[in-house]
């Protein structure tokens, strides 16, 4: 039970970091599960491997032309949305510009006063043109909270029964991917939120004499649970949060 991989084997395993059953850990079940939450949404929102990369495609509708927005699937967990993508309007076959620059590519690289720089800019330049002219849409917004992509009024007009696809990023289900419950970060995080909620708990008995002549001293419980975290999220800043990025989310 050492690698957690369930709910409840986590929180068993951060009261067991804690001092329990040795200790007794006075934190209500409802108490537990809430900090767990607060864990993994924290975790999800800015931990690296919370997160992937991901394509989503969808049909345009009458009702997303009417609405000037598309829906997200709530079950789709997206976090962010970095390009939206015309496919309609993809250039093929032996006309298209791509494939003519790919016929020049072999020269291109073995050509002295070209080279694999010239190859380089070459391609940055149309993808350039494909982004401003072909590929991409202006997007307006994308509301996680409301789920939907928001447009121009005018964008989506004549492409009922076209796709497009969103280009972004989503967060790792950890019901389906249960190692999530076993990440080093996670659970130091969750035992820290037990901690604190444990502190609390016990700071209105602060001074309280015990049989035995025991003193509770949930203060320090406490104080010594806020520093924890605050270092768990210096450290998320420092070592695991993603670079920030050129999307909207």
């Amino acid at each position: 039970m050492a690698t957690p991989n369930t709910r409840q084997k986590l929180i068993d395993y951060c009261l067991r970091s804690l001092g329990h059953p040795v200790i007794e850990i006075n934190v209500d079940e409802d108490q537990l599960e809430d900090r767990v939450d607060e864990a993994i949404q924290y975790y999800q929102e800015y931990h690296g491997d919370a997160v992937v990369r991901n394509l989503l495609k969808h049909q345009v509708t009458s009702t997303d032309i009417t609405n000037g927005y598309i829906p997200i699937p709530a079950d789709a967990n997206i976090l962010s949305i970095n390009n939206v993508f015309n496919m309609s309007n993809s250039q093929s076959g032996m006309f298209s510009v791509d494939y003519q620059l790919h016929l020049n590519d072999i020269f291109d690289l073995t050509n002295s006063h070209g080279g694999i720089v010239n190859y380089e800019m070459t391609k940055q330049f149309m993808s350039l043109i494909d982004r401003n002219i072909n590929g991409m849409f202006e997007l307006i917004e994308y509301s996680r909270h409301k789920n939907q992509v928001a447009f121009h009024s005018d964008t989506l007009k004549g492409m009922e029964g076209l796709y497009v696809v969103f280009d972004g990023y989503s967060v790792i289900d950890e019901t389906t991917y249960t190692d999530v419950y076993n990440d080093a970060f996670l659970k130091k995080y969750t035992t820290a939120l037990f901690k604190r909620q444990w502190g609390l708990n016990l700071i209105k008995f602060e001074g309280m004499t015990l049989p035995g002549g025991v003193t509770l001293n949930g203060r320090q419980i406490f104080d010594d649970a806020k520093e924890e975290i605050q270092q768990l999220e210096e450290q998320m800043q420092l070592k695991h949060e993603m670079p920030p990025l050129d999307f909207i989310g």
